[in-house]
């Protein structure tokens, strides 16, 4: 069903150059009533009387069942009238022609309708999608766009790929390229002959079914000379593959993926190969010492394919790794990584800064982290519980929780301790943490009681200046899972290094002659850290009191 000429105006108005727009402005195209009208008479009639219609999502239209509709924020059941095999009739009379992947168009828009069938083929569903031209999505990675590199984007279904990709075909086909869309499923530039004018000058080339996209892709490059070539919804090797081949040739690749982030790729087999493919190496002793992992390890196996990857977390956020080579070799090592963060503001100004550290997981818990505690290692042992009789009828004071401040990851340096092992931990015990490279940006440097006592080179360095060490008795899910479970406890307050630093002052006190100080209450976790700023002091200490109350006394020793 081809729409009225009137409902193309509004494209070819928002297409001309002549027609001045602020750079900051952006200007969303729907054409809702072209898809409103394939709907069913009375769910028209409901989904008009929708106050936020023009933030419509999908229509699901699903036999025997109510009629939906899926807003941003909300999903709204439509009328008391379930759906009958003559609405589903209704809507596929008023569409193009399903294809293969089940996915068919209205022409000259960007609307896009799905079918479920089943097993007889017959067809009990349909996903009615709206599509949108949103100008100016591209601006948060307009200079990286325009640089020539190879881009991947990356999110969640429905976070704005799409759009985004449509945007960038229009921007690079007005700035003098050549650009070539290879449209699978017709979803950006829109379904019929006649590409919508929301990719610019870019040309389009439609595949008859998914599976020929890897083809359609090469055949882009041999006969029709592109400068760039954009591609939707990568997903097999054969794709992968045919990417590959396109970047070796010299010209441009933007495509898309599903995934939320780039170590979500890396750990996709299918896809893994965009990013230069993993495979396993197998380190020499020494090496393997030296970088304190076993010596079986991951590698990246060949240059990716995409020079720079882009998160999307919304059309105004994204994450952008600029060097997807070192960023892979960081992860696959279990190293901490950082993304450059862009968003835009209220007034169209594109913000960049450094991303925070990759938290391994996203706790809603509070984070806590460490501080150097010159040289000394504690370990998993067990807190004295009692105090000696001299100490014993001390009363012990009712202090009021104070709240606790939240603070960065802790940031672990392994040594002899496996990642796979902590990353099921922190999974578990939600902490926050993250893994560095660098012994010097640790926070802690977490160990066995093996290879603590065998003092390799980079524990020796660690104490040698100040750096706190874990010392796990056994390299166990059991003591990691003690470990971090410590970091999670609620801690009440003063933070670590307040903590640290009043243990300092008591044991100064106790070195000019007081019998005995009383510090504030501490989480055990940080009790211990107090025991051993004693024990550096050659002094006594013991805790007194019940938790949350419990609290660290120093003394000198008899």
């Amino acid at each position: 069903m081809e729409p009225d000429t009137k409902n193309g105006a509004p494209y070819r108005q928002l297409m001309e150059k002549d027609r001045p727009r602020p750079a900051s402005q952006k200007v969303v195209v729907d054409d809702l009533d072209a898809i409103v009208a394939t709907l069913p008479p009375y769910v028209q009639v409901q989904l008009r009387r929708q106050e936020d219609l023009s933030e419509l999502l999908e229509v699901v239209l699903d036999l025997g069942r109510l009629p939906e509709t899926r807003f941003p924020d909300r999903d709204v059941a439509l009328n008391t009238r379930e759906v009958t095999e003559e609405d589903l009739q209704y809507v596929v009379e008023r569409i193009g022609h399903f294809g293969d992947d089940n996915r068919a168009g209205i022409p000259r828009t960007l609307h896009r309708m799905s079918a479920i069938r089943n097993r007889s083929g017959k067809i009990v569903g349909i996903t009615c999608r709206v599509g949108r031209a949103v100008f100016g999505t591209v601006k948060v990675i307009e200079d990286m766009v325009l640089s020539g590199k190879n881009i991947l984007l990356l999110g969640r279904p429905g976070v704005g790929k799409t759009t985004m990709l449509r945007e960038v075909a229009r921007i690079l086909s007005e700035a003098g390229k050549r650009v070539i869309v290879v449209d699978t499923s017709n979803e950006i530039a829109g379904d019929g002959d006649i590409p919508h004018p929301a990719i610019g000058k870019a040309r389009r080339m439609q595949v008859a079914t998914p599976s020929l996209q890897h083809a359609v892709m090469i055949e882009a490059v041999e006969n029709h000379m592109p400068q760039v070539i954009v591609i939707d919804e990568m997903g097999t090797e054969l794709e992968a593959a045919a990417a590959r081949t396109i970047a070796e040739r010299g010209v441009q690749l933007i495509a898309t993926a599903h995934g939320n982030t780039l170590e979500n790729l890396v750990l996709n087999p299918t896809l893994s190969d965009l990013l230069g493919g993993v495979q396993t190496a197998t380190l020499s002793d020494e090496e393997a010492r030296r970088r304190g992992t076993q010596k079986t390890v991951l590698e990246r196996k060949a240059p990716p394919t995409f020079d720079v990857v882009v998160e999307i977390q919304s059309w105004e956020r994204v994450a952008l790794h600029a060097n997807v080579a070192q960023t892979v070799d960081t992860l696959l090592r279990g190293y901490l990584v950082v993304a450059e963060t862009r968003f835009l503001d209220v007034e169209g100004r594109v913000h960049k800064a450094a991303g925070e550290p990759l938290v391994l997981v996203h706790s809603v818990e509070p984070q806590i982290t460490f501080l150097p505690f010159r040289g000394r290692r504690y370990s998993d042992r067990r807190e004295p519980d009692s105090a000696p009789a001299a100490y014993a009828q001390a009363p012990s004071a009712q202090v009021e929780a104070a709240p606790m401040a939240v603070a960065p990851p802790t940031r672990l340096y392994l040594f002899g301790v496996g990642r796979d092992k902590l990353l099921q931990g922190v999974q578990q015990t939600g902490s926050a943490v993250g893994i560095v490279a660098d012994l010097e940006e640790a926070d802690v440097i977490l160990t066995t009681k093996a290879h603590y006592r065998r003092r390799g080179e980079a524990l020796r360095k660690a104490e040698a200046e100040g750096k706190a060490i874990y010392v796990l008795r056994k390299n166990t899910p059991v003591h990691i899972h003690q470990f971090l479970r410590s970091l999670g406890r609620e801690h009440r307050g003063n933070s670590i290094s307040n903590a640290l630093e009043e243990a300092e002052e008591a044991a100064n006190k106790v070195m000019a002659g007081e019998p005995s100080v009383q510090l504030s209450p501490q989480a055990s976790f940080i009790r211990r850290l107090q025991h051993h700023l004693a024990d550096r002091y050659n002094l006594a200490s013991t805790s007194q009191g019940h938790d949350p109350h419990r609290r660290v006394i120093i003394y000198r020793p008899e």
